[in-house]
């Protein structure tokens, strides 16, 4: 094996290992989502969120981790769309934001 080969495989490697921390951080930004507008009689619509943005960001103990935003939609009449959004901080769950609503 050259070092060309070695590497494609480290690469690929990487590119899988991020490609699941994604994953795990995508479900973990639906559960919060869902949780937050179940707590709050609201729905949380297209059960989804989607990828806002990426960076690189600080945990409480200083240690670099990879920041992920996801926004969501839900509904508190059942006939209009606000916007929500989630923080993921490497495996944490770091900050939730809705836009105002109606209490019920």
């Amino acid at each position: 094996m050259n070092g060309w080969d070695l590497g494609a495989l480290l690469a690929m490697a990487a590119t899988a290992v991020f490609w699941l921390d994604s994953l795990r951080a995508r479900e973990r930004a639906v559960t919060a989502g869902r949780a937050a507008c179940a707590r709050n009689g609201l729905q949380f619509l297209d059960e989804t969120v989607a990828f806002a943005r990426l960076r690189l960001g600080r945990d409480e103990a200083g240690r670099l981790r990879l920041e992920r935003v996801y926004v969501f939609e839900f509904s508190d009449t059942g006939n209009n769309r606000r916007d929500g959004s989630i923080v993921v901080l490497g495996a944490q769950v770091r900050d939730l934001h809705m836009e105002p609503f109606l209490l019920q």
